[in-house]
């Protein structure tokens, strides 16, 4: 199965989910509402549960993709500005990232889906851990790194079940730049790393040897 296809029985398993419940849908709901076959369904999607993994990487993938493109003179509350600003996302990723969100505020009631969820969450601490190196002109196994990599993932999470539970179930609104400011200072308050700010480059290294510029007397 392609990976449009894969993404398309994700919709639909997350809608039904929000529709019925988990428990309340069954592989024949998936398949049905799919137009494929049950044997393809279970071909592709090791449980029911599993069939919304692809949204929820899809999500990750797209955000990670603009870390990835964070150009170095830019801190990370200008970055996420960017990233999060809804006149620069299609139609579809907005519809993609409700789905999400309504997802989330499942989960006190859906654990088996909160369960999909942390394994997207820790797929992607390799592309963190990527983009932080990259950024710091670090390895990427650097122990700080991995350290770093695993504690932004967590704030990040963290941030995305709280605004989404608030939202849901609670009915709060934010805006993007309250978003924007909720994220960035969970993430500069769990980094041992500041990769958070403008970055200056250093061709030369950081072990020069210091230089005397004194005029001669």
């Amino acid at each position: 199965m392609q990976d449009d296809a894969r993404l398309a029985v994700s919709r639909q398993a997350a809608r039904l989910f929000l529709e019925r419940g988990v428990s309340g849908t069954s592989g024949d709901d998936i398949a049905e509402a799919s137009g494929l076959s049950k044997r393809t369904v279970w071909r592709y999607f090791r449980t029911k549960e599993s069939c919304v993994e692809p949204l929820f990487a899809q999500s990750w993938n797209r955000f990670a993709l603009q870390l990835q493109r964070w150009p170095r003179n830019l801190s990370l509350e200008a970055h996420l500005a960017d990233c999060f600003d809804l006149e620069k996302q299609s139609a579809e990723e907005i519809a993609d990232g409700i789905l999400i969100v309504r997802l989330i505020a499942a989960f006190p009631d859906e654990p088996d889906l909160r369960s999909t969820w942390l394994l997207s969450y820790h797929d992607g601490e390799e592309q963190m851990m990527a983009i932080i190196a990259d950024r710091l002109d670090r390895l990427r196994n650097d122990f700080d790194v991995r350290l770093c990599a695993a504690a932004v993932m967590c704030a990040i999470r963290t941030i995305d079940e709280t605004i989404s539970l608030a939202a849901v179930r609670y009915g709060q609104t934010f805006t993007t730049a309250e978003v924007v400011a909720r994220m960035s200072r969970a993430i500069r308050a769990v980094s041992n790393l500041p990769f958070c700010d403008p970055v200056v480059l250093k061709p030369f290294g950081d072990d020069l040897p210091a230089v005397d510029d004194r005029q001669p007397s």
